[in-house]
Parts: structure tokens; C-alpha cells; sequence
């Protein structure tokens, strides 16, 4: 399997501040989270005239449109609430959004410099895009604008540590991928203490997507599993997209291991990889990264689906502001959206704009000092999301998971474990692990014998 760096564990984060906590809390019920804090906020400046651009590139057509639509989603109904609490010290928000298709370096480059260049954005409030291994940051970095994302890449934290100075404005706000990797074996191994699944040896069988975001996790995978009492017997690498697994599953069954794990991530490909194992299953459980959490999966692989595991490292909690957003979201957008990849977008646009407000306002394209302003308040405010608490650790300008890095929820996201429960549901996964955020308890696969 080739071999991509996934870094080593970083050292335990510091203390930061909060900001507004019970204002945040306040607000659940109506998911308007960081609105009573922001209108607080306009309420005590001066106000401005004129309308501040936020730019967005996400994939709004190819197969992660699915999570693309959402991040755009998300990020209009902050907006919508944002300017109804008064703005950005009174400066209406308006978004300028770009398909960035199938995310290829290439195309993520230049919606980015349509972004700056054409439309002079203030900041660019991103979803993912994981084909473009941070070719966008050079230039984001030379017109000194904020970026924050979800690309839950270890490539961003090699390139914010090669030159925290350049790179002061972008942020990565959820853990990085390698994460997953190092998190599973310690979610197994909680399964297995439970005395509920006793597997008959301690393999792990490694399926892999070709793009370098599911290399790092295999990666970060087979690197961790022996801490933990498992060792990696399988491993290959297919090419995606892919709908035919056949030939990989029926080497992954004469290895009969105890967990199968697949690290691409398309819903769509992974829901037809569970349907052809399930034709021949084995007593395996099996892990799918991400692409499970989105209902296409279990709309598309039907009961098929029931009982297998996947994780996020950034999710939506079953709490009091998890499903008061989640309600608020389905009431905008319908039953159908997907509310998970909305909140994201959503969250960030609010600690943008609360920082930039208590910065003093927005900073255009080449105003460093203003933007330094907002990048401190990013760094130094927590802010509570639907999906937990989003702090940037200041040592590589992104989000870092709890308990896998810390065991401090108030300081770092909750890595989430869920397993399918019922394909057919409105919501078919349940959340696992970790506690205090589960909401259900692990159960046997239905294939197993």
C-alpha cells in the first residue's frame, strides 16, 4: 500500500477561554446558535453601511454533491439569521458560492482566485474538498483573507507548521483524517470489552480507496492497531470511483477477518460494497468511513445496511442543540436534507462572524492587520456548534478530537462511532460511542452466524 505521512499524535492542547457560553446555550432553541450573541454584539458598536462578501467553493455537481448542496445550505441560513440579528456591526452578508465539481486541485484553485480576484471576499466559509491537497492556500495566504474548512486532512497541519505566519488566516475546523485511523482500534477494542462481540482471531482486513485522504487513515490504521490487540492481515487498494467490489471481498473472505475496514468514502460506492457482501457475508464486523453517515447509503443498500459501523469526526450530537438545529434544518430545507454537513458551514459562518465583529468588523482582500484581528478571535473563542465544541488549537489552526487527543469535551470535537440501527428510519444511524454523547449501545451484525 503506498505510504503517506499521517503525523504523529500532537501534544496535549491548552486551556482557552470561552466565549458567551450561557448566550450560546440561550439560543438552542430556536438553533439559532452564536444569534443572541452576535445581535448582543451589534447592539454595542457602531454600525456600518454596506454588504460584506462571503465566498464559498463546494462541490454542487459530481458525486459529493450530496454533501456539497448542504455546506451551501448551511451556510445560507446562517446568513439569512445572521443578517436578522443585525449583521456584522450592521453590514449585510451576502455569499458568492462556486462548484468546485470534483475538487480537483485544479478546479479548487480557481474558484479560489474567482473568489478573490472577481469577487474581493472578506473569507471563504468552505465545506471540503479533498482532492486539492491545500493548492488553494498560497493563494488565500497572499491575499491574507480568512479560509476555514472541513478537509480533514493532515496536510493542513504540515502546511500551517511550515510557516504559522503565512498561513495565519486558514483553519481547518474538524480533526484531521489520520484520526479516524487512530480512533478505530480504540473503538474496537471498547466492542470488544463488552463482551457483546467476541471475534475469533484479531484481524483487520484493509480496504482503501485510492485518493490520499483514505491512504492516511489505512495508514494511521495498521500503524495503531497493535496497541490494541489487533494486527492488519489484509490490505489493498482500490481505485475509485467504484461500484464493483466483488474480487476484493472475495479475497477479504478467505481471510476471514474479524473486522473488515473500508476507507473510501462515496455513499453511493459503499452502500453497493455492502450489498455484495452481504450476499456472502462473514463474521466480520464492518466499517465504512463516513460515506454511511449520509442516508443515500442506507436509501441505497437497503437492510443490507443494518448493523454496520461508521464514524465521523465531526457529527451532529442527539442533544438539546443537535436536534433543535436538526429540527430547524429539516423545517428549512425538508426531511430529506442531510443536516450533518449543513451545521458545518452553518457553525462556521457564526464564529466568523462574531469574531470579526468583536474584531471591529471585516477585513477585504490584503487588509493583514484586520484579518489578524479575526484570526486571533477564532484561536482564542470557543464556540459550541450542534456538533460540540469547535477550538482551534493554535499550534496547527484546527480542531483536534476528544477522547482519541483529549479528554476534555469542552476543549476538543467528539470522534463519533455510530452503527446503522434501521435502514428504512428518517435517521437511521445511532450514535455509540463515545459517553456521554451515545444515545444507543452496540449490537451484533444481523449476518452474523
Amino acid at each position: 500500500m503506498p505510504k503517506m505521512k499521517s503525523g504523529g499524535p500532537p501534544a496535549p492542547p491548552l486551556a482557552a477561554p470561552t466565549l458567551g457560553r450561557r448566550a450560546f446555550l440561550s439560543s438552542a432553541a430556536t438553533a439559532g446558535f452564536g444569534a443572541a450573541t452576535l445581535a448582543g454584539i451589534n447592539a454595542g458598536h457602531a454600525q456600518k453601511s454596506g454588504t460584506v462578501k462571503i465566498g464559498q467553493m463546494v462541490s454542487l455537481t459530481g458525486p459529493l454533491a450530496v454533501d456539497g448542496v448542504e455546506h451551501r445550505n448551511g451556510l445560507a441560513m446562517a446568513i439569512e439569521e445572521i443578517n436578522a440579528a443585525g449583521g456584522i456591526l450592521g453590514m449585510q452578508v451576502e455569499s458568492v458560492v462556486i462548484d468546485s465539481a470534483n475538487q480537483t486541485a485544479e478546479e479548487v484553485s480557481s474558484a479560489t482566485n474567482l473568489l478573490i480576484d472577481r469577487e474581493g471576499v472578506c473569507a471563504i466559509i468552505n465545506g471540503y474538498n479533498v482532492g486539492a491537497n491545500q493548492a488553494e492556500y498560497d493563494a488565500i495566504a497572499d491575499a491574507s483573507i480568512i479560509y476555514i474548512h472541513y478537509n480533514t486532512s493532515i496536510g493542513h497541519h504540515e502546511v500551517f507548521e511550515s510557516d504559522p505566519d503565512r498561513y495565519f488566516g486558514i483553519f481547518m475546523a474538524d480533526p484531521a483524517e489520520s484520526y479516524y485511523g487512530v480512533g478505530l482500534p480504540v473503538m474496537l477494542d471498547r466492542i470488544r470489552k463488552q463482551g457483546i462481540w467476541q471475534p475469533k482471531n484479531n484481524k483487520i482486513a484493509l480496504i482503501t480507496g485510492s485518493l490520499p485522504y483514505s491512504i492516511v487513515i489505512s495508514n494511521a490504521i495498521r500503524d495503531t492497531a497493535a496497541q490494541y490487540g489487533f494486527e492488519v492481515s489484509f490490505e489493498e487498494v482500490v481505485p475509485v470511483p467504484t461500484t464493483e467490489w466483488g474480487a476484493v471481498l472475495r479475497k477479504v473472505r478467505d481471510d476471514a477477518p474479524a473486522v473488515i475496514a473500508n476507507t473510501h468514502f462515496y455513499p453511493g460506492d459503499l452502500a453497493q460494497c455492502q450489498v455484495q457482501f452481504a450476499q456472502n457475508p462473514t463474521d466480520s464486523l464492518f466499517y465504512y468511513q463516513y460515506g454511511p453517515l449520509l442516508k443515500a447509503f442506507s436509501d441505497l443498500a437497503g437492510e443490507a445496511a443494518r448493523g454496520v459501523l461508521t464514524s465521523s469526526v465531526i457529527g451532529i450530537l442527539p442533544d438539546a442543540m443537535g436536534n433543535a438545529f436538526r429540527e430547524t434544518y429539516h423545517a428549512k430545507f425538508g426531511d430529506a436534507a442531510e443536516a450533518d454537513p449543513g451545521a458545518s458551514t452553518y457553525s462556521e459562518m457564526y464564529h466568523y462572524a462574531i469574531a470579526a465583529a468583536l474584531a471591529g468588523g471585516v477585513g477585504e482582500p490584503g487588509n493583514h492587520d484586520q484579518n489578524r484581528k479575526i484570526a486571533d478571535n477564532l484561536r482564542r473563542f470557543v464556540y459550541r456548534a450542534p456538533f460540540g465544541t469547535l477550538r482551534y488549537d493554535p499550534r496547527f489552526n484546527a480542531a483536534i478530537p476528544y477522547p482519541t487527543l483529549s479528554n476534555d469535551p469542552s476543549l476538543a470535537m467528539p470522534h463519533l462511532l455510530y452503527q446503522i440501527k434501521d435502514p428504512g428510519a428518517a435517521n437511521p444511524k445511532k450514535l455509540i460511542y463515545p459517553e456521554p454523547y451515545n444515545e444507543a449501545e452496540f449490537e451484533l451484525p444481523p449476518w452474523f452466524a
